[in-house]
Parts: C-alpha cells; sequence; structure tokens
C-alpha cells in the first residue's frame, strides 16, 4: 500500500452567491487505501483506488445549511411531507416516531429547541435529496461510502481510529452514554447532536467522523436491496449496547424520503489539477 502522509488543512471560506459559508476543509491524498473488513457481510475487506479530494473539517451545520435556504428558498422534504422522526426515551430501544413538527429548523420538533439557538450544531431532520440540493447549490458533493471510510481512518487499520480500546470512545464521539434508552443519561452533557468540533478529531484533523451524527454518502450497496441511501459513522443515539455502528465499517441504510434527527451530512470538493 502507498504510504500516504500529506494531510492540509485548508482554511479558507467559502464564498458562495456572495455569502460565506466558512467551510473548512481537509486534503485527503490520492492512492490506494484498504476498507472494510473480513467480518462484514457488506463491507468486505479491499484495496481501493481513489483521487484526492477536500472533505470538510465538520459536519455542515445549521447556520450553513441555513445560508443555502436563506439564498435559495429551498423547502425541505420533511417540511413538505411531515416525516421526520425523532427520539425520546422509552423501554422499547428502537422507538423512533413521526413528528409532523419536526424538521430541519425543530429537529426534535416544536416541543423542543430551534435550531436558531444552535448555529454550530449539526443540521439534521434532513432527507437524501435535501442534502444533495445543497451540495449542488454550493457546487461540492456528498463523500463516498469509500472516501467517508478513507477519511475516518485517517491511515489506519483498526475498528475506531484511537485503536480497538472502546473505553476511549466518549473522548472522540458524541454517543448515547446509558446503558439502555429508557431515560437520559444525567453524566451525559449531550443527550442530542452536540456543537461541531466538541470531540477530539481523527489523526487527520476531522471531527465527528464517529458519533453525533449519522453522515449521508453517495453510492450504493449491491447487497443492499432494500434502502438505497446509506450513512455512515454512527450518531448520538448509538450506544455500546445498542446499535454500534459508530467506527470506520458499519454502513447504515434509509429509505430516501426519511428524514431523522440524528441525520447530518459532511461535503467534499475536488481537487484542481493543472
Amino acid at each position: 500500500m502507498r504510504i500516504l502522509f500529506l494531510v492540509i488543512i485548508l482554511l479558507g471560506g467559502l464564498e458562495v452567491q456572495g455569502q460565506a459559508l466558512n467551510i473548512k476543509f481537509v486534503s485527503i491524498p490520492g492512492g490506494v487505501y484498504q476498507v472494510g473488513s473480513d467480518e462484514s457481510r457488506s463491507n468486505k475487506k479491499r484495496q481501493v483506488d481513489v483521487s484526492s479530494f477536500d472533505i470538510s473539517m465538520y459536519e455542515i451545520t445549521n447556520a450553513q445549511f441555513k445560508t443555502f435556504i436563506d439564498c435559495t428558498n429551498y423547502v425541505t422534504l420533511a417540511e413538505r411531507l411531515k416525516n421526520s422522526q425523532v427520539f425520546l426515551p422509552n423501554i422499547k430501544e428502537y422507538h423512533w416516531v413521526r413528528d409532523t413538527t419536526a424538521n430541519w429548523r425543530y429537529p426534535q420538533g416544536l416541543a423542543f429547541f430551534c435550531v436558531d439557538s444552535m448555529p454550530n450544531y449539526p443540521v439534521t431532520g434532513i432527507a437524501m435529496q435535501d442534502a444533495m440540493a445543497f451540495c449542488q447549490w454550493a457546487k461540492m458533493r456528498l463523500p463516498t461510502l469509500d472516501e467517508w471510510e478513507i477519511a475516518c481512518r485517517a491511515g489506519t487499520s483498526t475498528t475506531y481510529y484511537w485503536g480497538e480500546d472502546t473505553s476511549k470512545i466518549n473522548n472522540y464521539a458524541n454517543i448515547w452514554m446509558g446503558k439502555s434508552h429508557s431515560a437520559f443519561y444525567q453524566d451525559d452533557p449531550y443527550c442530542f447532536a452536540a456543537p461541531v468540533g466538541s470531540f477530539m478529531p481523527n489523526q487527520w484533523g476531522l471531527y465527528d467522523m464517529l458519533g453525533n451524527v449519522f453522515e449521508l454518502c453517495s453510492g450504493s450497496l449491491p447487497s443492499d436491496k432494500k434502502y438505497t441511501v446509506h450513512a455512515r459513522g454512527g450518531s448520538w443515539w448509538c450506544s455500546l449496547s445498542t446499535c454500534g455502528y459508530f467506527n470506520a465499517i458499519n454502513i447504515g441504510g434509509y429509505h430516501k424520503k426519511a428524514s431523522f434527527s440524528n441525520i447530518g451530512f459532511r461535503v467534499v470538493k475536488e481537487i484542481s489539477t493543472p
């Protein structure tokens, strides 16, 4: 495998239609990388050859998504279909419910917070087509499933980019700290999403690659006949005992029109060649 060591942090803001999105990027060098795992059915261990790309250092925030909305008057799918899914503590571990008042502005519904007070939190309550619309407007794209994994691994081959020690998870990832989802865990500083960059980055300076919110990716899995939309990295809802998708291997599947309060995205831009 080619030795890969060059990671450049690009600190300049990006001007789009006269508005500064202020997206910071990390440049990932092209080359041959190892992805997947022998133990995975849908993401088998293999080598992939990718071109260089820049990936956003943080997940796209409410403030950045609002800039897009303000410039385009775009209306998200959840605002139109009233179908966003939210979670509240319950004895049923996977008990997500539809809330007709929930959307990107109120990711947990009107009974909870409005994103106006949380500009630096990751945008959620969006569907795949909403993320794609943002990317088209900003002249960017979603990372592919392989690009996301390469960026997440940051040159490592372990389950987590800090190794295999699960006791370190709370240093790097915002996940559900309780043993069950029957109640909020009183010592958990973030019951839902956390502001981007609240936890330690991986070795390449990328934050929240694991935990916080699932991140939408482009591409599909031939082995997955049920879902056409996929996201990676786990979220604030995942825990050590439930939905342990906060790793570099697992790939989640979703309906193309689904919106959840734990799904967001980050973006990629191509590196210009002379």
